[in-house]
């Protein structure tokens, strides 16, 4: 059994994000019992990009990875969570803070100032390059570069789309309630709809029926444009749910959708060898 001895992780804040706080008393606490959890850094593009890792603290062999891409409100209390449980299924779950040359996301009370003077100032080149250089580290600290997968939420689940579209050594990606259409900018020119036909790693997306932000159009242009481009992907609409169902710590949640997208997640990795 491997145990993690050589990389030092510093201890993570449990704080959620101030333009989401108080949060909501259904908010899940996943332990560290059995984890090695924390804090690092990874080298990319000339800097230090701040990460939260979870992994087994013992295991044989190289540990399946899922990048895991933050919310809008960056990788908080909730996204580390996330890691956590992933962790717990076995994988080595890695959270980069992608925001982190533009700012800092616990600087902003407002969900709206936070996308306008942070978030939009994001490019999608560096994010993808950014997870680039996550997967790779982690290949190099105990995970099995030929096992990845990624999954993100809300922003990163947009993101999630993209990077199925990038990356050839992706296997398995599961978005949740990412966006599909959009402007095009500078920082963010395609979207999903537009890389269907450049999807090389199968993914699952996951939506709510009651989803204000995402209209159920957008969603339908989405599954007209990966049966065109004969994609590998599969899009499931939970009727009841609205945006952020998975999100336990905002009233938004909804139990029942979130734990079957997370099954769902599970199993879409396992169909593809992320396991």
């Amino acid at each position: 059994m491997k145990k993690d001895t050589l990389l030092e992780l510093k201890q993570a804040p449990d704080s959620f994000s101030p333009a989401v706080t108080p949060v909501s008393a259904s908010t899940i606490h996943t332990d560290a019992e059995g984890l090695y959890a924390g804090e690092t850094t990874i080298p990319s593009q000339g800097e230090h990009l701040p990460a939260y890792l979870a992994r087994p603290a013992e295991y044989t062999g190289k540990l399946p990875i899922v990048l895991v891409v933050q919310e809008i409100f960056g990788v908080h209390e909730h996204i580390r969570d996330l890691c956590r449980r992933l962790a717990k299924e076995g994988y080595l779950a890695i959270a980069p803070e992608l925001y982190f040359r533009q700012g800092d996301p616990s600087d902003y009370n407002d969900i709206n100032e936070l996308f306008e003077k942070l978030v939009s100032k994001v490019p999608d080149q560096q994010v993808l390059a950014d997870l680039d250089h996550t997967a790779h580290w982690a290949a190099q600290h105990g995970g099995d570069a030929t096992k990845l997968a990624i999954t993100g939420f809300c922003w990163g689940g947009r993101i999630t789309w993209l990077y199925a579209a990038h990356s050839p050594q992706l296997k398995a990606g599961a978005a949740w309630y990412g966006k599909l259409v959009g402007n095009k900018t500078l920082t963010t020119p395609t979207h999903p709809v537009d890389e269907a036909v450049d999807l090389t790693a199968p993914v699952l997306g996951l939506y709510g029926g009651q989803d204000t932000s995402i209209p159920q159009d957008s969603i339908e242009s989405m599954r007209q444009a990966i049966r065109a481009a004969n994609a590998t992907a599969e899009i499931v609409v939970y009727p009841e749910a609205g945006h952020a169902f998975n999100a336990d710590y905002r009233p938004s949640y909804n139990a029942e959708a979130a734990t079957d997208g997370w099954q769902r997640m599970l199993a879409w990795f396992a169909k593809y060898g992320v396991k």
